[in-house]
């Protein structure tokens, strides 16, 4: 077995097929996956699902075969959205695995895995383990069986369980654009919303793993304009557009304007502190400040993490959280198994929307308090030192004050504040800024940059 360093990523595997990895991979992997939950837990079985791509089938396939042969069963979920294979992880109580590579290129695939009950697995929770096993690819124990593979589809049943948390039968009737991206919502929406008062003006939803039409990534802006299009031309309540697996959900309101996910979070927390079941709200340190405002403001008791899903995980079962929130738009629940799905927080935004009278964009204004320049991306030969400059540039001021809980977070006497992070994967550095109006932004971003790209 090749080397498999360069597709185990921090949070899944992922890379080119066939030129990384194909299904002979895949079948080691299987193997390895079923070993290691058999061992940690005695597992009896791996919930498996795919989304559209050219290549998901065989390499799940190829997977099943992988876990059968360590005597561990395979339950086939088949076509599905990752957060519907979580569903099954945990309604199930099992560990899965999702073949997708979600808004990467038609070339790309790769697998999702987590423990029974969704818990994720990641690069320091299982991923480096299972690359060894799998790279070796010989196993001490001796399995006193083959497992079986048995068909065991979920839809209906994600469906419903969702339905079951957030109840739109009451709603007024919404009109609502869905931009599937060719991508997993094309087959879970119709399921989800079937004979609720919400009129669906489907965009691309045929599945297909090519996408021809745009990338399934709803966070770059060019994957919006035909959304955005299509909502005023049919003078809709709202859009929505969902990346490849449907893991993740961006918010565009009746003018065709953009929600910012920090909105969509504050909006979220507030209808889960209702609830009364919990007071803890999480979000990253890169949203904005008017979600810690507005948890506060509600009773809630805001917590800050790094950026990256595991992190919002582990501090959610530290915390008892219950719900949390990401600038990426990647939206947990507790009473999803502290996992991530678009299609919950879309019902959310659905319901709060149509309990009350007023357009999304006046509903969406009150959890909007400051101007953001989102994430601006700038290639550098050297992060480290050009944080350590804008440190340098900023540190001495009076009344500003720093943390480097994820890289480096600086906040001005007036409330503006900007973080800058290096990436993991490539040379690049990740800024964010907040200030309290636009012109204040635009001079922060444009002093930080210039000292960045210097």
């Amino acid at each position: 077995m090749p080397d498999l360093s360069s597709i185990v990523k921090a949070y899944d595997i992922r890379g080119l097929v066939p030129e990384e990895w194909d299904e002979a991979v895949a079948r080691s992997f299987g193997a390895a996956f079923a070993e290691l939950v058999h061992t940690e837990s005695g597992a009896p079985a791996v919930v498996v699902a795919h989304d559209m791509r050219d290549s998901s089938v065989p390499l799940a396939r190829a997977f099943a075969e992988g876990v059968v042969s360590r005597g561990v069963d395979v339950l086939e979920a088949g076509l599905g959205s990752t957060d519907m294979l979580y569903y099954a992880a945990g309604a199930l109580d099992l560990p899965g695995a999702m073949f997708t590579a979600s808004h990467n290129p038609a070339q790309f695939n790769g697998i999702k895995l987590c423990r029974a009950g969704a818990v994720p697995v990641g690069q320091d929770s299982g991923l480096a383990d299972l690359r060894r096993l799998a790279e070796r690819d010989e196993y001490e124990r001796t399995p006193d069986r083959l497992g079986t593979v048995t068909a065991r589809p979920v839809v209906d049943d994600y469906a419903a369980h969702l339905r079951s948390l957030v109840d739109l039968s009451a709603i007024r009737p919404l009109t609502a654009v869905v931009d599937a991206g060719n991508g997993m919502a094309g087959h879970t929406v119709p399921v989800v919303l079937d004979g609720l008062p919400v009129r669906v003006v489907p965009l691309y939803f045929e599945l297909d793993g090519s996408f021809p039409n745009h990338e399934a990534n709803p966070l770059d802006p060019a994957n919006l304009v035909d959304l955005q299009g299509a909502v005023r031309e049919h003078g809709a309540d709202l859009g929505l557009a969902f990346d490849g697996d449907a893991d993740r959900v961006f918010v565009v309101d009746e003018r065709g304007e953009p929600v910012s996910p920090s909105a969509v979070t504050a909006l979220v927390a507030v209808r889960e502190l209702a609830k009364g079941r919990g007071t803890t709200i999480i979000h990253n340190l890169i949203t904005s400040r008017a979600v810690p405002e507005i948890v506060r403001e509600h009773g809630g008791d805001p917590v800050r993490t790094r950026v990256g899903h595991s992190f919002i995980k582990q501090e959610m079962a530290r915390t008892d959280a219950v719900f949390g929130g990401e600038h990426s738009a990647h939206y947990y629940f507790r009473d999803f198994w502290r996992a991530d799905t678009g299609m919950l927080a879309a019902m959310h935004v659905l319901a709060a929307l149509g309990e009350q009278s007023r357009p999304l964009s006046e509903l969406a204004a009150g959890y909007s308090r400051y101007a953001a320049s989102g994430e601006i991306n700038s290639t550098v030969d050297d992060a480290a030192g050009r944080l350590a400059a804008v440190r340098e540039a900023f540190g001495e001021e009076d009344g500003v004050t720093v943390d480097e809980l994820d890289g480096l977070t600086v906040t001005l006497p007036d409330g503006a504040w900007f973080n800058l992070r290096a990436s993991n994967t490539e040379p690049l550095v990740r800024l964010n800024v907040e200030a309290p109006d636009e012109a204040r932004m635009a001079q922060l971003r444009d002093r930080v940059l210039e000292t960045v790209r210097a």
